[in-house]
């Protein structure tokens, strides 16, 4: 007498409610739960930052911070550009981009902090050189945004 094949049906040993589904992804990414930031990333305050030593457009670097979920950093007082112009010494940096951009006659953030800290060095036209980057010891300047420059991208910790 032929056996009949039993049909084997997968059954999910611990079932996971849907309004649970938020739980389990805060459980699976501790970073984010405990306030770390990623590898490679560096915390100052309530944000993490990467220094990329490669060297791309402004327009390449926001993008690159962007698909990091984060943008080009931004120096919102003395401290952070402080933070900002020894890590950058110390990883060998030269000349980083920052998240500053000149539009419709004001400078603005990348990332839409507000532009109320400023530390130039030299500022030259804006029209024609629209895209700020750090100098290693003298505050920062603009420059043509197609200018190869390695960068620095910042995000919230909470986006960790």
């Amino acid at each position: 007498m032929p056996k009949e094949e039993e049909e084997l049906v997968a059954v999910d040993p611990v079932p996971v409610a849907e309004d649970d589904e938020a739980l389990f992804q805060e459980a699976s990414a501790p970073e984010a739960r405990f306030n770390y930031c990623p590898p490679g990333w560096f915390k100052r305050d309530s944000e993490c930052f990467q220094f990329n030593t490669i060297r791309i457009s402004w327009f390449d670097a926001e993008e690159f911070c962007k698909s990091q979920g984060a943008h080009l950093a931004s120096a919102k007082n003395s401290q952070q550009y402080s933070f900002l112009q020894l890590m950058s010494q110390g990883m060998g940096l030269s000349y980083p981009w920052l998240g500053g951009f000149y539009l419709q006659g004001r400078w603005l953030w990348a990332n839409f902090d507000s532009f109320s800290y400023t530390n130039w060095y030299h500022q030259s036209n804006p029209s024609s050189y629209s895209c700020i980057f750090l100098r290693h010891n003298l505050g920062w300047q603009n420059d043509g945004c197609g200018t190869a420059r390695s960068f620095i991208c910042s995000r919230n910790l909470k986006g960790c």
